[in-house]
């Protein structure tokens, strides 16, 4: 039992942390760099957010109420990358991240619902026939929000070290790490299956 559990733990963290799929990690980027240490709380509410919409639409697809176009899902993926993006180039500065839950919190539980949908096939295989797959998904759950606060953390820590080490303006620092993500993403977007 303690096996499994491990085991769908540590799927949840390798999930977010895989190298080859690093549009979880530019998607925790863009979403945390506009942000302090002081605003921690929001920050975290913000990715549980996340992965409660990344949850969701795993529960969907595991009982099947949803099935979903792969190829379209692998489209969107980039894009809500995108669009998180290029909100943080036009609002650096602009204290546009400290507003009221609203917009932000939305589009990220939304945002959550789209990147779940991109591993729901593979989850499904993963749960197959089994009895317990709200616990599997549980499990696997924790495992993508323990490896997300390891990437919030290194993204706040880098922040912090830019900002009064190498005294880089919050402004510049935003601006330069969502540009570089923008930058990472299009080719992602030009390249998905839904285009060619």
């Amino acid at each position: 039992m303690l096996e499994n559990f491990w085991f769908n733990v540590e799927y949840g963290i390798n999930h977010v942390l895989d190298i080859n799929a690093y549009d979880h990690v530019l998607f925790l980027i863009v979403l945390t760099v506009p942000y302090l240490f002081n605003n921690w709380k929001r920050v975290l509410l913000l990715v549980s957010i996340f992965t409660l919409g990344h949850t969701l639409s795993l529960v969907l697809a595991a009982y099947g109420v949803v099935s979903v176009n792969g190829a379209l899902v692998e489209f969107l993926i980039p894009i809500t990358i995108l669009i998180v993006a290029l909100f943080n180039v036009f609002t650096a500065g602009k204290g546009a991240q400290k507003e009221k839950i609203g917009v932000l919190f939305f589009s990220t539980l939304f945002f959550g619902l789209v990147h779940g949908l991109g591993f729901a096939r593979e989850f499904q295989m993963m749960v197959g026939k089994s009895d317990n797959k709200i616990i599997t998904l549980l499990e696997f759950a924790l495992g993508i929000e323990i490896a997300q606060v390891i990437i919030v953390f290194v993204v706040l820590f880098l922040g912090y070290i830019m900002q009064t080490v190498f005294r880089f303006s919050k402004r510049d620092w935003v601006m330069v790490i969502s540009a570089v993500v923008v930058g990472l993403v299009i080719p992602m977007i030009l390249n998905s299956d839904f285009i060619a």
